[in-house]
């Protein structure tokens, strides 16, 4: 894609974001988009980001599931930044405004509690360098039509992020099984999702690897202090605004959402 393109695209992704008017998928537009023009695209928004003041405190990563991969033809995650103004404590409520086509899933966040400054970073160093881990609830969205989406729009979209609420009761490695512990989040108390830490690609840990890796290579590796959101347990499930929903991970704890009702529904 050309420069003016890029340009485009990325106000685009902005102004549905704004508008909540979602767009056609990038793809269609732009036929010639490939996953390095997504990032490039992924890149402008977060440099508006912070020239509006944003702070970025981390990153997620998606499609850490293999039947998600499958469907949009990929073989390897991706990732989002995650900026200051994303981030809602447990409970917190979350307004209506922020949503874009939103749904929720629930992981396993880690806090990087010394810089990863080695080339190609494996096991042993990321686990090394996590200071602990929290339950969290991603707030995934799309600025994308309907949500049709394959890895280049999602890429471009900032991996559909939208926010993440984190729970309040951090855990060092050691105290719980990451690989076997099961998770479920209920909505206002029945059950909508389940599933465990082996689905974020076999162990959370795999998908914090391969972000320190890409991060690595692309001359901003993990530094102390970064959150990182490492992928799905189990399904997404779809928010309504008043919703309610508390996921549990055993051995790790519990996290809440509370949407507000959205003024202009409440008005009509």
């Amino acid at each position: 894609m050309t420069p003016s393109s890029l340009d485009a695209a990325a106000a685009a992704l902005r102004e549905a974001a704004q508008s909540r008017h979602y767009i056609a998928p990038l793809r269609d537009t732009w036929p010639e988009l490939s996953i390095d023009d997504a990032y490039a695209i992924q890149l402008l928004n977060t440099q508006q980001r912070l020239a509006q003041g944003r702070r970025v405190v981390g990153c997620k990563i998606g499609l850490t599931s293999l039947s998600v991969q499958k469907q949009l033809g990929v073989d390897r995650p991706d990732f989002g930044m995650l900026f200051d103004d994303m981030s809602y404590g447990d409970s917190e409520p979350i307004p209506a405004s922020i949503l874009t086509q939103p749904r929720i899933e629930a992981e396993v966040a880690f806090v990087i509690g010394r810089d990863i400054t080695v080339p190609k970073p494996g096991h042993l160093d990321v686990i090394h360098a996590i200071d602990y881990a929290l339950p969290a609830l991603e707030i995934v969205g799309s600025r994308i039509a309907d949500w049709n989406i394959r890895i280049a729009d999602t890429i471009a979209d900032n991996a559909s992020s939208s926010a993440f609420v984190l729970g309040s009761s951090p855990r060092k490695l050691s105290e719980f099984d990451l690989r076997l512990c099961g998770m479920v989040i209920e909505r206002r108390g029945e059950p909508v999702s389940v599933g465990a830490g082996a689905a974020c690609l076999g162990n959370p840990i795999n998908a914090v690897v391969w972000l320190a890796r890409t991060m690595a290579e692309l001359g901003t590796p993990l530094k102390a202090g970064d959150l990182v959101l490492s992928g799905a347990l189990g399904p997404m499930v779809s928010v309504t605004p008043g919703d309610v929903f508390e996921a549990r991970i055993n051995g790790l704890g519990a996290v809440r959402a509370v949407f507000e009702h959205d003024p202009d529904e409440v008005r009509a």
